[in-house]
């Protein structure tokens, strides 16, 4: 059979294939990626065929494993919508999130742009602002915990791109089912909402490490070390909201803050290894604390050096952030870096796309934050410029939509 006879598509298809599956196929050589017209089609890898569940008690996209691609997008509810055309656009939105889940077309219209793909680990979760309460005529049924975060001297806050009605997170391994859930949801808005910012995230690819391992961030760092793990007993209790709570709609949800924070990695950048690892109280290559160990033990804040000074310093990330530093705060944090260009000046617009989830953010990401904003020495490299708070309900029951519990009770 001649190359003419080979289909591109087919050929295209499995060359991509081929090339997921690693080193050993390319080392074969370089016949191995060309395959004739009738060979049998590749199954999907590991990454593709990952699917997470929509249904459930609690929402996706809290506790999966976090994605290589990630899109965050806030919506007002346009004038005119109130209750009833929220409650409607909740019910679309369930609907099309569940079918996206588990790797389905969307239904009617399908763009076609997840066509070939498996569901990839994709999670799409909602949450509702401040703000969604007073337009639906539910102020009465508005959590305290949704109080204005207070002002931190890092703010440079861009109120376009802050807060919003109605908040969802999507996630997922493979860039077009992320794009493509993306982009049928802000489809199905309709009228009853429009876009009021969104934010692109990435992290590394399943994969991408000879083990699996906590991720890093663009300033190199390991990042994620100290979250709480479902493994803990009071892991629940932390991060989501207990049953007998005030506001019933909210049992089994959480809240989540979402922060987009800038790195000045130029300054950073410049700083020598062992000064960045002295802000941060870890080693960069495995972030393990400086007073020794694995990335898992637990720093010893006390240590001191043969100077008498403290080997974390006072002013290092990990011991002002440490939960026993802060009265027992803490948060689960499931971040994304982002990179949105070069600014004029030649500076990257890069840095964390932070979502932190908590039982409380007033006990959980509030307290830190202002230790933080006290004497942190990682407070000149980073600029907090976007913001937002939402409470995230619990999951959905077959049948049921995210947040009816609020918008039919």
């Amino acid at each position: 059979m001649s190359d003419n006879d080979i289909s591109r598509r087919r050929l295209l298809g499995t060359a991509g294939a081929a090339g997921a599956t690693g080193l050993v196929l390319g080392a074969a050589g370089g016949a191995a990626g060309w395959a004739a017209a009738d060979a049998p089609p590749t199954p999907l890898t590991a990454v593709g065929s990952t699917a997470a569940a929509f249904h459930g008690a609690r929402q996706p996209g809290i506790t999966d494993p976090q994605q290589a691609h990630g899109h965050l997008v806030a919506f007002d509810l346009r004038p005119g919508a109130g209750r009833r055309e929220a409650a409607a656009l909740m019910r679309r939105w369930s609907l099309l999130a569940s079918r996206l889940m588990a790797g389905e077309r969307a239904g009617e219209g399908d763009t076609g742009v997840a066509l070939d793909a498996g569901p990839s680990s994709l999670t799409v979760t909602f949450g509702f602002g401040r703000t969604f309460f007073d337009r639906t005529s539910l102020t009465p049924a508005r959590p305290a915990q949704l109080d204005p975060l207070p002002a931190f001297s890092s703010d440079r806050l861009d109120a376009g791109r802050s807060d919003g009605d109605l908040w969802v997170q999507i996630g997922a391994d493979d860039a077009l089912v992320a794009f493509h859930a993306l982009r049928t949801l802000q489809t199905a808005a309709g009228e009853a909402a429009r876009v009021r910012w969104q934010m692109n995230g990435f992290n590394r690819s399943p994969g991408a490490t000879a083990k699996p391992m906590t991720a890093r961030n663009l300033m190199g760092q390991v990042d994620g070390t100290g979250n709480p793990k479902p493994s803990e007993p009071d892991f629940r209790q932390r991060v989501f909201v207990p049953d007998g709570t005030e506001h019933a709609w909210m049992a089994g949800g959480s809240y989540a803050v979402v922060r987009r924070i800038r790195m000045l990695l130029d300054d950073w950048e410049k700083l020598p290894l062992d000064r960045q690892e002295r802000v941060i109280g870890r080693r960069k290559s495995d972030g393990a604390p400086l007073t020794g160990g694995t990335e898992t033990t637990e720093p010893d804040l006390d240590a001191t050096g043969p100077d008498g000074k403290p080997v974390i310093a006072a002013d290092a990330h990990a011991r002002i952030s440490a939960p026993e530093q802060n009265g027992g705060a803490a948060m689960l944090r499931r971040p994304f870096s982002y990179h949105d260009g070069i600014a004029a000046d030649g500076t990257p617009d890069a840095g964390l796309l932070f979502v932190c989830w908590q039982a409380d953010p007033l006990r959980g990401f509030v307290p830190v934050q202002r230790k933080l904003d006290r004497g942190d020495a990682l407070s000149p490299f980073i600029r907090h410029e976007a913001s937002g708070l939402f409470a995230v309900p619990g999951g959905a029951g077959e049948g049921e939509y995210v947040g009816q519990a609020l918008l039919e009770g």
